[in-house]
Order: structure tokens, then C-alpha cells, then sequence
């Protein structure tokens, strides 16, 4: 970790980079105004037709290095993640390999860009397609997956023969400063991939959107942010990407394998202590088995460890900051004085300011706040439901459309219920959906296009048709 702070800390840099669980300064680094980011897009806007032109087959040799690098620093990386974002630093090894993953999977996705031939409506002419890239790209990334988030952006748009230009996280620019130089180790032209920290993001974010040599933009935030960033795109009709807020149901139907539910529930909640976008929202339990399922999963939760990500055996880290921790205690605070009832945890937890005891809330309603805004912290409000249709009712009243989990052995029910889910992500059986080789994103308010798989490359593409004709 050392030589990544080493490389970034800037004594005049006017962004400061605390460690959530004790609030010391980790680092300063520089920042960037609208007025220097100009020269970078321009050189992006530059170097990326030169980038576009090399075979793909280059592009995937340069991003298995970059990949090869990544993995060759994984402890290193693994640290910085948990020194700036607090998560448990077996969660921050994870995620450092889930995050290469996306560079090894575009690698090769990226030599797989086909275009098509199509059956012909007249004999002396030919159709044909071909998918070129967008061109120079933005990318505005989040705090509680600051390898990852990075990863699954710049990867697929370096595949396609992009520039793009990242700005993370006010909290954690350390991660992407770091990928940003491992990347041009592995050869990545340094102009092509830039990381610009900001101690103000929205007019960055108004850059991005207006400035025409950028033609797409890609966001992982809130929907309030990504609605505001949507209405500023428009103005130049650019691609965008959005991956919003979520609400996700976690539903446990009376004929689950409870223990599996719990196990599912807990892997779901409580990674990154219940602050990523997929988090289970609202725990909906069928009434006839709520008791015996809060039971065992009261157990689980009032068992696991809270404390720095850094020390071992930590499952349960700090929130990222004040705020954070602030907006959860309203929230459970809010639900109690509404007639919920708390059957673990419920306060600040004795490690520090930003740490909050994992939690379980019964008697919760529809109508209180937490069931209907995003917690972001270790808490598990559970609702009682009594069939499918109602269970179903409850999941889809949202606005929200990210992700959605249930548990249940019948196969008819498993079908219609995954049918019936207004989400763009439904785990079945599992808590764990993230995977490079799946379409991740989310319907509704949640957001707007994939990442992952081959639909993510899809993302910086464009599709071009030609008519030969005279032949």
C-alpha cells in the first residue's frame, strides 16, 4: 500500500483522504478544476483514434497486462481499499479480484466486436454491419467499490478501442489512482485512461456532459444525481449509463430452506456493513415462518464481529463517514418510534464514531421510512407478508428496479415469482448476484444500460450499417 501512497500523497493537494474507522488523514492528493480537465479530454479525444485503429488482438495483450498487474498487487490494493473505504480487507481482496475479472473478461470480449451480414433484398447489393467505438468516454464512479467500479467501466471501453477519462469518489481516489498507474505499466497509452480526483464534483460532472468531444458518459451513483446528469447529457444527446438507487426486496417464502436463506441474507445485507447498491432493502418473510426465521438470523447477525477492516476476523466495518452513519441512525430511530421493534443491535456500536451495530428490525411497515429509502448500513428491516401476491405487490412498490432476491424450493413459484419481479437483477437461491459475465444494471429508476458481459461492451459501441450496391 505504501508505494501507492507514496506516489499519490501531495502535501498541496487540496483533497484529503481520511480512513473512515479512525478519521486520520490518510493522504492528500491533487485535484482537478473544469479548466484542467480540458487539455486532458483533449489529448483523450486525440490518442483515441490512434488507440481505435490498433487490432483488437493488441488492445486484449495490453489489458491481460494490466489485469496480470492488478492480481501481482492484490494485497497492496486490497489495503488501500480498506485504509480509504473501511470494508473488512478480505471483502477489499475479493473485490480487487472481482474488479480484474472485468479486465480479463473484456480482454477478450473486446476481440469478439462482430458485426454481421445480412440477407440481401436485392441482388446487385450487399448489407452489412460493423461496430465501431463511441469515441472518448466519462466515467463517474463511487466510493464503496473504488476498484471494482473503475474496472467495469474503463475495461470494456479501453476493449472497444475507447479513451476515457474516470472521476472517483471524492472518499476514495487512492484505488483509482492506483489502477490508473498499473495500467499504464501495462502499456495503456497514458493519455487514454486518465483519473482526474475532484474536491467538487458537480461541475466536473457538468463538463463531462456538455463538452461535445466526449460522447458518452457512464455514472454510478445516486438517482438523483444520475437524474441530473441525464437531463445535462441531453443537451448534447449523448450515450449515457446509468447505475442508480436501489430498494431490493430479499423474500422468504414458507417453503425456503431457512438456514440457506440466512446464510443468503447475511452475505446479501451485510458486506461492505449493508452499503452497495445490491444491499437487501427490506426483508419480506411469509408470516407463518417469521418468527423461526428472525430467530436464526438474530443469531447470525448479533454474532458478527464489528471493527476495523484492517484487523482480523472483521466482518462489519465502519460507515464511510458521519453522514452515513447518521442517515442509518435516523432511519432505525424513525422506524422504533413508528412501532418497530429491534431484535439485535439498534445503536452505535463502541468502536468508534462511524460504526453501527449490525441490526435486525421486526414489525416494520411499508409506510415507514426505512422500508422505502436506501439504508446504505447493517440493517435488516423485516416486513411479514402472508401469500406470493401480496409478496410480489410489496416488491414491486418501489420506484426502484436494481435488484431482487428470494428464497424458495418450488419450482412453479420460483418461475413466476423471478417473472414478476420489476427488477433488472434476480438472485434465486442466492444472495450473491455480482459476476463479470453477467449483464449487471437495473429498470425503472434505477438506471439505464449494462455492465458485464458482452451486453457492457455493447455499451461503447456503436453499430454502423452499410449498403454496397452496383456490384
Amino acid at each position: 500500500m505504501q508505494k501507492f501512497l507514496d506516489a499519490f500523497h501531495d502535501e498541496a493537494g487540496k483533497l484529503s483522504v481520511d480512513d473512515p474507522a479512525t478519521g486520520r488523514i490518510i493522504a492528500k492528493v491533487k485535484t482537478y478544476s473544469p479548466g484542467e480537465i480540458d487539455p486532458i479530454i483533449d489529448a483523450a479525444w486525440a490518442g483515441q483514434s490512434v488507440w481505435a485503429r490498433r487490432p483488437a488482438k493488441d488492445r486484449a495483450s495490453i489489458l491481460r497486462n494490466w489485469f496480470n498487474l492488478v492480481m501481482a498487487n492484490q494485497a497492496e490494493l486490497a489495503q488501500l481499499i480498506t485504509a480509504e473505504c473501511g470494508k473488512p480487507i478480505a471483502e477489499s481482496m475479493g473485490e480487487v479480484a472481482y474488479g480484474a475479472a472485468f479486465i480479463d473478461w473484456f480482454a477478450e470480449e473486446g476481440r469478439r466486436a462482430y458485426g454481421e451480414t445480412v440477407p440481401s433484398m436485392a441482388p446487385d447489393k450487399r448489407v452489412l454491419t460493423i461496430k465501431q467505438p463511441v469515441g472518448t468516454c466519462a466515467a463517474i464512479t463511487p466510493w464503496n467499490f473504488p476498484v471494482a467500479m473503475v474496472t467495469r467501466k474503463v475495461a470494456p471501453a479501453l476493449a472497444a478501442g475507447c479513451s476515457i477519462i474516470v472521476k472517483p469518489a471524492e472518499a476514495t481516489p487512492l484505488s483509482a489512482l492506483a489502477l490508473e498507474q498499473l495500467a499504464v505499466e501495462a502499456g495503456v497509452p497514458s493519455a487514454i485512461f486518465r483519473v482526474t480526483p475532484a474536491t467538487d464534483p458537480a461541475p466536473i460532472g457538468k463538463l463531462f456532459c456538455s463538452d461535445t468531444r466526449i460522447r458518452k458518459l457512464s455514472f454510478t451513483g445516486s438517482t438523483a444525481v444520475g437524474k441530473k446528469l441525464m437531463e445535462q447529457a441531453a443537451q448534447n444527446v449523448m450515450k449515457v449509463s446509468l447505475e442508480l438507487g436501489g430498494n431490493a426486496p430479499f423474500i422468504v417464502f414458507d417453503d425456503a430452506d431457512l438456514d440457506a436463506a440466512v446464510e443468503g441474507a447475511i452475505a446479501s445485507k451485510f458486506r461492505n456493513a449493508g452499503q452497495t447498491c445490491v444491499c437487501a432493502n427490506r426483508f419480506l418473510v411469509q408470516d407463518g415462518i417469521a418468527e423461526e426465521f428472525v430467530s436464526k438470523l438474530s443469531a447470525r447477525v448479533a454474532d458478527l464481529q464489528v471493527g476495523a477492516g484492517r484487523e482480523d476476523g472483521v466482518q462489519i466495518g465502519p460507515l464511510i463517514n458521519r453522514a452515513g452513519f447518521s442517515k442509518v441512525q435516523s432511519l432505525v430511530d424513525d422506524a422504533v418510534a413508528k412501532g418497530a421493534k429491534i431484535a439485535t443491535g439498534g445503536a452505535r456500536a463502541s468502536n468508534g464514531d462511524n460504526f453501527y451495530q449490525p441490526t435486525v428490525l421486526t414489525g416494520v411497515t411499508s409506510d415507514m421510512t426505512i422500508a422505502s429509502k436506501e439504508i446504505f448500513g447493517p440493517v435488516a428491516p423485516v416486513i411479514s407478508f402472508h401469500d406470493e401476491t401480496e409478496a410480489i405487490r410489496i416488491a414491486n412498490d418501489t420506484p426502484f428496479g436494481l435488484a431482487a432476491y428470494f428464497y424458495a424450493r418450488d419450482v412453479g413459484r420460483v418461475w413466476r415469482v423471478m417473472e414478476a419481479l420489476e427488477f433488472g437483477m434476480v438472485g434465486v437461491n442466492d444472495g450473491v448476484i455480482s459476476t463479470e459475465v453477467a449483464p449487471f444494471g437495473g429498470i425503472k429508476q434505477s438506471g439505464l444500460g449494462r455492465e458485464g458481459s458482452r451486453h457492457g461492451l455493447d455499451e461503447y459501441l456503436e453499430l454502423k450499417y452499410a449498403l454496397m450496391s452496383g456490384l
